[in-house]
């Protein structure tokens, strides 16, 4: 028995892996066991090496193993690991907030943190709400998602989310949301544009807006790319309609840029690019360069100030985690800002973006392709049976898991979202890794649309 066999087996028999069918690890799905990682490379107890085409689930920003994120963990090992934050304070977490408030737009400039993307969802949530009701409209009591939209898999995140895969089964327990369509540029129609798209899906928001503004907290949207959708991708312009709608109507703004967030979509933040502040900003995966898990609300001092008040009021922001604020998670995440500057990252991401697209640009010729687009250092194709008409392959002949094992067999990391191949490496990927990266997905194309015909 291999090293990677020996493993397999023992975790087989004692652990419940996430979004995961365990039953496909019978046949369908091979197990690797990850014995080390360096650089955008992963490395097996056998040996075998696989480029980390997806950074991990979107958190491993920088690569894995950075000696500079290594040295500042080892460096605040001994001295201090963890205190509560409630009536203590430390010194990584008072830096990391100034760091992140000096970065992030105008407007924002208090820290709430959390221990995943799903736990900062339902803070801005329940913020949102009580922020309206220490406002004395109790009856702002729904939110506004975008068809299509995922913010994480706890019972209020899952509610403001779209994706039936995740949330069906679930229902009963969720709130009652109300879903605008998504400013998807795919969706457009014959002779759009992606602004046109975006213009429609506004048009379609202010519409919502004029009938439930007086019993909506807030709207929440991931800014650019809906991740989880497929790399669902919009023009910035909607997120300048959004705020400029939310603002008009009395409604929060919510910006989920927890997997979009540090450079992803090619500005550090991509609010950015449509110039705009949101009530909130949610941030996570990237903030610690993959090392540790750690999110942050960022919010205003409007917000703040609406909770400040003597203890007998009870307006208070009474919200906690046991891990909130966790010194070794925040001196890492200063470590990877640092980092970000020192190599001035978004600089020499738009090089790596053009590789990347000069690397999958040929795809768009394919004759089972509908798509291939790209955010930054997000690329996506989407494969389709009828690439002219984009008619969509049935779910059920799961093309995108034939995509990912043939790229493991190649050594690379794939995790299609059903059938939509995407690439979302770790900055510091080489043009000879994108190169590979480009001739791995165009071979899983061909071979996961060769039935199509």
């Amino acid at each position: 028995m291999s090293h990677n066999a020996g493993w397999a087996a023992r975790d087989l028999a004692v652990v419940w892996h996430p979004c995961t069918q365990m039953k496909d690890h019978e046949r369908e799905l091979p197990l690797v066991p990850i014995a080390r990682a360096r650089g955008a490379w992963l490395e097996d107890f056998d040996g075998r090496r696989y480029l980390d085409a997806i950074s991990s689930w979107w958190t491993c920003l920088l690569g894995h193993a950075d000696p500079r994120l290594d040295a500042a963990l080892r460096n605040q090992l001994g001295t201090l690991e963890h205190v509560m934050l409630a009536g203590f304070t430390h010194a990584p977490v008072i830096e990391l907030s100034e760091a992140l408030v000096a970065r992030a737009p105008a407007g924002l400039s208090r820290c709430f943190y959390a221990d995943s993307g799903s736990a900062a969802v339902e803070i801005a949530l329940k913020m949102s709400f009580h922020w309206w009701r220490n406002q004395g409209r109790a009856g702002k009591t729904r939110f506004i998602a975008l068809a299509g939209g995922y913010h994480g898999e706890t019972l209020g995140a899952l509610s403001v989310g779209d994706l039936g895969l995740y949330k069906s089964s679930y229902a009963p327990l969720m709130l009652e949301q109300l879903t605008a369509p998504s400013p998807d540029a795919y969706a457009a129609a014959p002779g759009e544009s992606a602004r046109d798209c975006a213009l429609r899906a506004a048009n379609a928001l202010e519409q919502l807006l004029e009938q439930h503004a007086d019993e909506v907290c807030a709207l929440i949207l991931e800014p650019r790319v809906q991740c989880a959708a497929g790399m669902r991708m919009h023009d910035p312009e909607y997120l300048r309609l959004a705020r400029a709608l939310c603002d008009r109507f009395g409604v929060h703004l919510i910006a989920d840029e927890i997997a979009v967030g540090f450079g992803r979509t090619g500005t550090l933040f991509a609010c950015e690019q449509a110039g705009i502040c949101p009530d909130f900003l949610l941030l996570g995966k990237g903030l610690t360069g993959g090392y540790l898990p750690l999110s942050v609300l960022l919010t205003t001092d409007t917000m703040y100030q609406a909770f400040y008040d003597d203890y007998t009021t009870l307006r208070g922001f009474l919200h906690s985690h046991s891990y909130t604020g966790n010194p070794l998670a925040c001196r890492v995440a200063l470590a990877t800002l640092t980092a970000l500057d020192a190599d001035a990252t978004l600089a020499r991401n738009r090089e790596r973006a053009q590789a990347l697209w000069t690397a999958v640009a040929d795809l768009q010729a394919h004759p089972h392709v509908g798509d291939v687009r790209q955010a930054g250092m997000i690329v996506a194709v989407e494969l389709a049976r009828d690439g002219r008409g984009r008619t969509p392959y049935d779910w059920r002949e799961r093309r995108g898991l034939i995509a990912y094992r043939h790229a493991l067999v190649r050594g690379v990391l794939l995790r299609p979202l059903g059938n939509v191949l995407y690439l979302m490496p770790p900055y510091c990927v080489t043009p000879d890794e994108i190169a590979l990266l480009g001739r791995v997905l165009g071979e899983c194309v061909e071979l996961a649309t060769r039935a199509a015909a």
